[in-house]
């Protein structure tokens, strides 16, 4: 790359992915197992945070030092997210202002840990800033970050934190589903000058989106300009919504044959379970499940894909109306033409059921030729490399998700900026006073389509004080909403009458402060500056000291179910596990890092029966598996 790198990231719910866009075109970056996909998970112990393949893997055994699908919690408060909250492993409790907090438990004699959603996407952005680094030879600052269409502004000032947190300047926030259109783009002959109209239907872990977009030719090396005519979507509708409905059938079926729902601590593992269910029925008929109860018996059951689709049809259903509203929307910029493509987009995509109904909804059969996992990476590569200078003739054209305005007397709300609306915005409108000698305004500013402000998004307030006492109608407040390229909203005050001026960035009630979020990157720079070797002991040493203590103690309480092959094989790992570690405790360069590694991976695998054993304790039954 001639100048400074900029990256795309899809900084997605299940998954994550790190693209670059140079002189061969765009393409994702893999990590040591050769994967593109980076698995949205992070374990912390010992205060270190594992990132990616090896947390997933591991969550079954530190379900309470996972973290999970945080993108659901991003910008969100408790309330909003309490119907995720049986399917997560780990807690979740309210912080400051109504934020969510991850609460994971002390170990080794560590407090508990508390971070906000954001630090946890903060470790998930800096695993993909280092893959990136490692694969360029050089540093990576910059990057654009894509989010769902339908993320409103705390969310997106969520992402834009995390970003910070992770030694990130997010140079511009891109709807996933642009981001899409613009990899879609890429297959298009750059001699081609036809107008062609695009919806996106975007399905992934935790979020649906819906865009309809117009790409229009244009001069130069790139041969279209992207135009968003109206986008819509659930920011709480996703893959997981169909892993949770399948983990509530078990768990109803297991209550109706034994008496007992299974124990929480079992939550997660449905949920895994029932994850595998759905990929093996997203191309086989049927999917075998057996979960052995212990003394209350087998739980065996073979479910069907039609079972499968008429458990989750609802949820299909409700992306289906979103895509028919955002049709409504465009009518007017359609002007009677019909859609050329449907770009699907999204690991949830590949369910059968998915694609029928979006090839009936358009009446077209999707576009299926892109990746649905990459997509949207290898799209904000592209425009990375526009930002950066690399690639020109690119032009997009964004929308406002949700409509913005201000509470007004009794509770309304005035609509400022409308849905839809083409980015960047302004918009500007006068107010007065409704009472005598008022000195003072407090301006209270939301987000969404209803009438009231109790049926809306509070962003956030400000005040506009010091005004002079004046009869009820005289003050002019002029007010000015400025959304800027990435979605990020600005409200300015100014009483013409008097001078008197106020302004904000919007920070959303479910963000953090400036003050916060100085802090946390003040706290981090001593870990940043870490020897990359030593993080990776560091990491090894914690994750091993846990592995120790979780199978040392179901060793010490199950040890007599194992055979005696198994017993002293798993006897020996643990003594030779825990003799590197108090080494590499004592001298982190006194200890390779492969070797712990080895010994970590040497242990985990003769612990295989030991867990099934475990679990089956736990949840009056061992192995979670399909078949």
């Amino acid at each position: 790359m001639s100048r400074e790198p900029i990256v795309g990231i899809d900084l997605g719910t299940t998954n994550s992915l790190v693209a670059i866009c140079d002189a061969r075109g765009p393409r994702t970056i893999s990590d040591r197992s050769g994967s593109p996909l980076v698995p949205s998970a992070v374990t912390y112990t010992q205060g270190s945070a594992v990132v990616g393949a090896d947390a997933r893997s591991g969550a079954p055994a530190h379900p309470r030092h996972t973290i999970l699908s945080v993108k659901r919690l991003m910008g969100r408060s408790l309330p909003e997210v309490s119907a995720d909250l049986p399917f997560l492993s780990y807690a979740v409790e309210p912080g400051p202002r109504g934020t969510c907090r991850v609460r994971i438990p002390g170990d080794a004699g560590n407090a508990d840990l508390v971070l906000s959603p954001e630090e946890v996407s903060a470790s998930i952005l800096r695993h993909l800033k280092q893959l990136a680094e490692s694969h360029l030879g050089t540093e990576v600052r910059k990057a654009v970050i894509t989010v769902p269409a339908y993320f409103d502004d705390a969310q997106r000032q969520a992402t834009r934190t995390a970003a910070r947190l992770a030694g990130l300047e997010a140079v511009r926030l891109v709807p996933e589903p642009t981001a899409a259109a613009l990899a879609y783009g890429l297959g298009l002959s750059a001699g081609d000058r036809t107008p062609r109209h695009v919806a996106v239907y975007d399905l992934g872990g935790g979020t649906f989106d819906i865009s309809i977009l117009r790409l229009t030719p244009a001069e130069g090396d790139d041969p279209f300009f992207f135009q968003v005519l109206a986008v819509g979507g659930d920011t709480r509708l996703g893959g997981d919504d169909a892993d949770h409905l399948i983990a509530d059938l078990f768990r109803r079926e297991i209550q109706d044959r034994t008496g007992a729902p299974p124990a929480p601590d079992a939550a997660r593992g449905l949920v895994t379970l029932a994850e595998q269910v759905k990929v093996r029925l997203s191309e086989h008929d049927t999917a075998p499940v057996r979960i052995d109860l212990g003394p209350s018996g087998v739980y065996e059951r073979t479910l069907a894909r039609e079972e499968f689709e008429s458990l989750i049809a609802p949820l299909v259903d409700r992306t289906i109306d979103r895509c028919r509203q955002a049709l409504a929307a465009a009518a007017a910029e359609l002007r009677g033409k019909s859609l050329d493509a449907v770009v699907l987009v999204g690991g949830s995509t590949r369910i059968p059921l998915v694609r029928r109904r979006v090839a009936e909804c358009f009446n077209l059969e999707p576009y299926t030729a892109l990746d649905p996992d990459q997509v949207v990476a290898l799209g904000a590569s592209v425009q990375a490399a526009v930002l950066s200078g690399d690639r020109s003739g690119t032009l997009l054209l964004d929308v406002i998700p949700l409509s913005l305005g201000v509470e007004t007397v009794g509770g309304a709300v005035a609509k400022v900026i409308m849905r839809n609306s083409p980015v960047p915005a302004r918009a500007t409108e006068m107010f007065s006073t409704s009472v005598d000698n008022q000195t003072a305004f407090r301006l209270a500013v939301f987000q969404g389509e209803r009438e009231m402000a109790s049926d809306c998004r509070k962003l956030g307030e400000f005040h506009l004080r010091g005004l002079p006492p004046m009869p009820a109608g005289i003050p002019q407040l002029e007010l000015t909403f400025l959304v800027d390229a990435n979605g990020v909203l600005g409200v300015s005050a100014l009483e013409r009458r008097s001078g008197r001026r106020a302004s904000m960035q919007v920070i959303p009630n479910h963000g953090l402060t400036p003050e916060e979020v100085d802090r946390i990157e003040r706290e981090s720079v001593t870990h940043a500056r870490e020897d990359m070797t030593r993080h990776r002991i560091v990491d090894l040493i914690a994750n091993s000291n846990l592995d120790l203590k979780w199978i040392g103690e179901r060793y010490d309480r199950f040890s007599h179910e194992l055979s005696p092959a198994d017993r002293e094989t798993l006897a020996a790992c643990m003594a030779r596990l825990r003799e590197l570690v108090a080494r590499a405790s004592a001298d982190w360069k006194s200890v390779p890092p492969d070797d712990l590694h080895q010994a970590k991976e040497a242990l985990d695998r003769a612990s295989v029966r030991l867990q099934e054993i475990s679990i089956a304790a736990s949840l009056r039954g061992g192995p979670l598996r399909p078949g």
